[in-house]
């Protein structure tokens, strides 16, 4: 039980699931809150989030407004190799709102969807030329390019609530919902159609991590599922019977092209 010197919290990731929770020293900055996030998932980033305001490493936790509560969210970062780009950025800023620059027609204009990233923005992730925004309610935004994930109409339906990860190719996206089924969209080849392992992928799903042109999903049986350009890790078949069972982490590289490759080109 916490003590008059000492403050309870809950690390809490948008899915509901606790992460960590305990008793720290009203002392302390807020980096041990991220020590202690990190400590479930080693070597992935994260984001802390007190309603909509992000927590610094250096905020003091006698400072944070315990009105809204002890429940800190905690979003992770995508760490796939492809969040290196080419053309624009997009910026998370601390009341939730997004700023882009950058090549317009490759993310950098966000006018056509302004509206959606004025607030409640946790985490935006990127392909070649697109961005994908998670806000607050689980809903995701999409602009840029949209033959690589700008264009999410085709799977807005599922995109309206219960997101909690999107993680990027260099064409394409892929969401993990609450209920651990996996939405994606984007260039085909490169990830976008996922209905060759669609059944795998309707429940269970805790991680998915992305190529320059493939992904890969871990479940929660620790079996691992992958789709997309086959020479970019979509194919795990020569290792399939390892991959049943006991995966804990997975992580992806990319060779980040200035042009597409004749065989990769769509």
């Amino acid at each position: 039980m916490a003590t008059s010197s000492e403050i309870y919290f809950e690390l809490v990731e948008l899915s509901g699931h606790v992460v960590a929770k305990g008793a720290w020293s009203a002392d302390l900055r807020a980096d041990c809150l991220y020590q202690s996030a990190r400590l479930a998932k080693p070597g992935r980033r994260c984001r802390l989030l007190e309603g909509t305001w992000e927590i610094l490493p250096t905020t003091p936790l006698a400072a944070l407004d315990l009105g809204l509560g002890t429940c800190i969210q905690v979003v992770w970062l995508s760490s796939s190799a492809a969040d290196r780009r080419w053309y624009s950025f997009a910026a998370i800023k601390a009341n939730g709102s997004v700023v882009t620059w950058g090549k317009a027609s490759e993310g950098g204009d966000s006018a056509a969807v302004a509206p959606l990233l004025t607030e409640g923005v946790v985490q935006v992730c990127g392909t070649a030329g697109a961005f994908a925004a998670i806000k607050a309610n689980g809903s995701v935004v999409t602009w840029g390019n949209a033959q690589v994930g700008g264009d999410s109409a085709p799977v807005a339906p599922l995109l309206t609530e219960g997101v909690v990860q999107v993680c990027g190719t260099a064409r394409a996206f892929a969401a993990i919902k609450a209920n651990g089924s996996v939405v994606t969209w984007g260039n085909a080849r490169f990830g976008g159609d996922s209905a060759a392992v669609a059944p795998l992928l309707t429940e269970g799903v805790v991680q998915v991590c992305g190529t320059a042109g493939a992904f890969a999903a871990i479940k929660a049986n620790g079996s691992v599922v992958t789709w997309g350009y086959a020479e970019h890790g979509g194919s795990s078949s020569a290792v399939a019977p390892l991959l049943t069972e006991g995966v804990v982490h997975i992580c992806g590289n990319a060779r980040l092209l200035s042009r597409p490759s004749r065989r990769m080109a769509v």
